[in-house]
């Protein structure tokens, strides 16, 4: 954990302090990167994975399996480390084929000094790619978790990723994080809005028992949501801005909506980005209450060394596949990832 000494006045600008006026806090990044497909070479019976295999078109065999594992593993281990000086004390994770790959990026050879700890469910759909959450045992532990499963009532055929929650303590301070992914817009955005608005509604649920138990409940959504924070599934029905001043009761803080309007995306499709990567909060991480954990910062971690370096796609995500193509690359998600800062307590 990396101890802050910061002159309140001058950095944060909220508090009428002098200049010699200085506190000092901790401070932790959380993350969530969709890493593109991270399928072993195994053939798991039931998912259809076959498209992952040694004998497939894509030639999946264990040199390329564990070239990747090696590029998110790094990639994890660098995320944050600008301002903490240590990789994410909790990060989430999409389409993941199953708990034995997170062990293989936990256990790898930049991030196994870290023991992160892992919390999975198979999920139902049929690709096999699930959600996942590994997380620093020295930083947060576990209480309770749980996945949910979202059908669609009028489509009993469709299915889709579970929704997961994890309830523990990070460095004592009770903290809810949601990893989703929601539907992909294959058949067109309009077409398919209608299944990433009934995966909202769900999330909600999800927030609005935590916060029945708890009104204050501090609860970090995270995950690839398909749609960018002005769309419909976002902006109204998890009912999220990013104006982190003015929330009114039942709405929700998106910081990415900011990045959004900066033109900052986390993929790219079409020669346009989108940022359907995000992490959102609810209104206790935003009070202004420092001896909490209380948000600072978030970001798109979009170093040079993840983007294509050449051709009619340079500063794109360099992925792993184009189609059929082996790349080598990371993932075609940029992964995200905020700070949340704490005054140190007086020994």
């Amino acid at each position: 954990m990396k101890k802050l000494v910061l002159n309140i006045a001058a950095f944060f600008l909220i508090f009428t302090l002098t200049a010699q006026d200085e506190k000092q806090f901790e401070t932790v990044s959380i993350a969530f990167y969709n890493v593109e497909n991270l399928f072993d070479t195994i053939n798991q019976t039931d998912v259809e994975d076959t498209e992952f295999l040694p004998e497939s078109e894509k030639q999946w065999n264990s040199k390329r399996y564990y070239a990747k594992l090696d590029k998110i593993s790094t990639t994890i281990a660098d995320i944050g480390k600008d301002f903490t000086g240590e990789p994410p004390a909790v990060i989430g994770l999409c389409e993941v084929e199953n708990r034995s790959v997170i062990e293989d990026i936990a256990n790898s050879e930049a991030l196994a000094q870290y023991n992160y700890g892992i919390e999975h469910f198979d999920c139902w759909y049929y690709r096999g790619v699930d959600v996942g959450l590994m997380y620093r045992p020295d930083y947060f532990e576990v209480t309770h978790s749980v996945s949910y499963k979202l059908q669609f009532p009028e489509l009993p055929d469709v299915s889709t990723r579970d929704q997961l929650l994890v309830s523990g303590l990070l460095l004592g301070e009770p903290v809810h994080f949601i990893v989703l992914h929601y539907p992909s817009r294959r058949g067109g955005e309009k077409r398919s809005r209608p299944l990433r608005i009934q995966a909202a509604e769900l999330t909600m649920h999800i927030v609005d028992s935590l916060q029945k138990i708890d009104k204050s409940a501090k609860i970090i959504i995270m995950g690839d949501l398909n749609d960018d924070p002005i769309n419909e599934s976002i902006k109204n029905v998890l009912n999220s801005h990013g104006d982190k001043d003015n929330l009114k009761d039942g709405e929700l803080f998106n910081p990415m909506a900011n990045l959004f309007k900066k033109g900052i995306g986390s993929l790219a499709y079409r020669d346009a980005w989108n940022l359907f990567d995000q992490i959102i909060l609810t209104p206790a991480f935003v009070q202004n209450d420092y001896s909490n954990w209380t948000f600072y910062k978030a970001l798109i971690y979009n170093k040079p060394f993840l983007m294509q370096q050449e051709g009619r796609f340079k500063g794109y995500p360099f992925r792993t596949f184009v189609g059929n193509t082996y790349q080598g690359g990371y993932s075609d998600h940029f992964p995200a990832y905020i700070y949340l800062i704490r005054e140190l307590k007086s020994e």
